[in-house]
């Protein structure tokens, strides 16, 4: 029986977008020079490990996503996650397509066709480019909601544990004999994540079993696994050296972070509000990437980089909470009430 909002949860989503921010503003952007100008050598190597935010997201998700379908309800969780995403991707890639027409060019383009393609969310299912790099993260999302809403369309959310693991099984196998097709239908790179973070939900809910264990151990091993051969694609990409014990360490840090939260060990700090800094994760995610890479690109080298880089997080951050407070929430709030009403008149 859920008991408290998690609101520790929130934080840790705080977190891992920023850690993805300071990934992109510190050491992406200017790594292979092909999306920034500017270089910020005082935080590049320890921000270079910045981009397993988005593994610690996927964790995040698996949790939360399960207690959303707990209540094994279909329509309930369609319009929840619906609400959850749309609103402020919309919002996020209008402005992104705007800002890239005005001041992108000559090294950011983009055309009508590509942004309704990326409003339709079928940009990564047609192969058409994304307005922004970061939304390969979000069609994974996607997903995994697919697959949980298979699951809740058919009645098995309760044998989510086998599920569970077959997901794993395959997704080992497909890595290891790296079938393609599969990989991509069952997002294996990253499969280990949402099983876990769905697996530590299981046990914040109903304790440990053997079988909760073995998934756990599972993930941990696939995790650590997919992370090392992805760090060796890294370092060719961005021609630079990641220590694979540091990349592991930090995996196994989120799960035991996990691991806490599963068993109560962090109602202390569940006990203050994050809610508003939970709330902006979204929006800061989707906005921060191109926008502030175009900035440095038209400011640096004439405005400081330590004042560029830290002015341009606080504009998303303050942007995104904007966006949440104006936008996203109004939005939303009509749109649960519209497919509310609509799904209950076409099931009438």
């Amino acid at each position: 029986m859920i008991k408290r909002r998690l609101k520790e949860l929130d934080l840790l989503r705080f977190l891992a977008a920023l850690a993805v921010v300071i990934f992109h503003y510190a050491f992406r952007g200017y790594a292979r020079g092909d999306m920034s100008t500017m270089p910020y050598p005082l935080l590049a190597e320890p921000a270079k490990y910045g981009y397993l935010g988005v593994e610690l997201f996927f964790m995040i998700s698996g949790f939360v996503i399960l207690m959303t379908a707990s209540n094994n309800n279909l329509k309930a969780f369609f319009i929840s996650r619906v609400v959850r995403i749309c609103p402020a991707f919309w919002v996020c890639c209008t402005l992104t397509f705007v800002i890239t027409l005005a001041i992108g060019q000559p090294r950011y383009t983009a055309d009508f066709y590509q942004y309704v393609m990326n409003m339709t969310f079928l940009s990564d299912a047609l192969g058409v480019l994304p307005i922004d790099g970061v939304y390969w993260s979000l069609f994974a999302e996607i997903k995994f909601y697919l697959m949980i809403s298979i699951l809740l369309g058919f009645k098995q959310i309760e044998k989510i544990e086998a599920y569970l693991v077959a997901w794993l099984l395959i997704s080992a196998v497909s890595e290891i004999f790296v079938m393609e097709k599969l990989r991509w239908v069952l997002v294996t790179d990253y499969a280990a994540y949402f099983i876990a973070g769905a697996t530590f939900y299981v046990i914040w809910t109903k304790g440990f079993t053997i079988t909760r264990v073995f998934l756990l151990v599972g993930a941990l091993v696939l995790a650590g696994y997919t992370a090392i051969v992805w760090a060796d694609v890294l370092e060719t990409k961005y021609l630079t050296d990641y220590n694979n014990l540091i990349i592991c360490s930090m995996i196994i840090l989120f799960f035991i972070i996990f691991l806490m939260i599963a068993t109560n060990k962090t109602s202390a700090i569940g006990a203050l509000n994050w809610t508003a800094l939970g709330a902006l994760t979204y929006p800061l995610y989707l906005l921060h990437q191109m926008i502030g890479f175009m900035i440095f690109n038209i400011v640096y080298p004439a405005v400081n980089p330590h004042l560029l880089l830290w002015g341009t997080v606080a504009l998303m951050i303050g942007g995104s909470y904007l966006i949440h407070k104006t936008i996203e929430v109004p939005i939303a709030r009509s749109m649960k009430k519209f497919l509310s009403f609509s799904l209950i008149h076409v099931r009438g």
